[in-house]
């Protein structure tokens, strides 16, 4: 039962969902979802982790970068609510223009390093 909480937990976030439909077009960084989102770095960063550890998302590290991605999960609850998710919301306005910009965003453009 508590594997399931967590799955639904993270999916009951407006911005998760939008994380994950965003990472279908490409894996991404964490500045590049916050560009995207218009969100603190911060609040991102909490997102990604709680889309991580319920399963649905990896990270790995690529130089100076950390790219986040959906998983091919094995778990049975994931991979469910995964190929529902690919088909679900693709019609809605804010997941079209999150979808358009996450094919353009650039991370060499908007990323600094210091």
């Amino acid at each position: 039962m508590r594997r399931l909480e967590k799955v639904f937990k993270a999916l009951s976030d407006r911005n998760r969902i939008r994380i994950l439909k965003m990472l279908e077009a490409k894996p991404m960084c964490v500045c590049e979802v916050t560009h995207i989102l218009g969100i603190a770095q911060s609040s991102v960063s909490r997102h990604l982790s709680i889309l991580r550890d319920a399963g649905f998302i990896n990270d790995e590290k690529d130089g100076l970068w950390v790219n986040y991605a959906l998983v091919q999960s094995t778990d049975d609850i994931v991979a469910t609510i995964m190929t529902g998710l690919r088909r679900w919301g693709n019609e809605d306005p804010r997941i079209i223009e999150d979808r358009e910009q996450a094919y353009v965003v650039s991370r060499d453009e908007i990323c600094t390093t210091t």
